[in-house]
């Protein structure tokens, strides 16, 4: 199957880290913690959503911090996926419970268009201090990104692909044709096993044949991406499939 939109996260899939740890550096292990139930779907999303936010105080400055470090810190072939998907008229959005400021920061480096990303707003101060968050935001709490999707406007076009890490992304799963597990930053054995499809590695080129069905790309500029991903698919079918 070729599909028409592939839809990312952000933290632990289009970025090496997650957000709420880095701005909540202070408190870091509560902060990980909760992170890590959540993500595993051991709690509810809303259950800690607030409290992390409330632990890590981000003023302004500190999401302009993180905007940075996250486009520094970029999985491996994350750009040049997106580009080959984007010449290959794929469409390409991001879907995330992280914070808009610096997740636009990601699409914009990556070339994807702002109307093209999810994310919870924060609100600040005149002096730029963390004064709260979006509560009536559905990325806020557990199946919210099912919500966003169904109620995408425009809407995602089918078929669509959603390539993520945690149980929040795997709740989406009814919304979209197929769910990829990134485990190439964090392998989460429960949405691992519940996937469509896993990526392993650390590189994200294996998007490419996936979204194309495995078809070769007709535009020069993705295949590259497109090989060196099949190449990696073949490699981890290999593995797997060593006794």
């Amino acid at each position: 199957m070729r599909f028409r939109c592939v839809i990312f996260d952000c933290d632990s899939t289009l970025c090496a880290i997650e957000g709420i740890q880095v701005l909540g550096a202070a408190h870091h292990q509560e902060i990980a913690r909760l992170t890590a139930s959540a993500m595993q779907g051991q709690i509810a999303l809303e259950q800690v959503y607030a409290h992390r936010l409330a632990l890590a105080q981000p003023a302004r400055r500190d999401l302009e911090a993180l905007a940075d470090r996250y486009v520094a810190t970029l999985v491996p072939d994350a750009r040049e996926v997106v580009r080959a998907l984007h010449a290959e008229g794929i469409e390409v959005r991001i879907l995330s419970g992280g914070l808009r400021p610096a997740v636009l920061a990601v699409a914009r480096a990556l070339g994807v268009p702002d109307d093209r990303v999810a994310a919870v707003d924060l609100r600040f101060g005149d002096d730029g201090s963390y004064c709260g968050f979006d509560e009536a935001s559905p990325l806020a709490r557990s199946g919210g990104k099912r919500a966003v999707i169904v109620g995408w406007d425009p809407p995602a076009p089918r078929p669509s692909m959603l390539v993520g890490d945690g149980a929040t992304d795997l709740e989406a799963r009814p919304a979209v044709d197929a769910f990829i597990a990134f485990a190439g930053v964090v392998r989460r054995s429960d949405v691992v096993d519940r996937a469509d499809l896993v990526i392993d590695g650390p590189s994200l080129a294996p998007v490419v044949p996936l979204a194309l069905g495995g078809v070769p790309p007709r535009s020069p500029l993705a295949r590259a991406v497109f090989d060196r991903g099949a190449a990696l698919l073949a490699g981890q079918t290999l593995e797997e499939s060593t006794p």
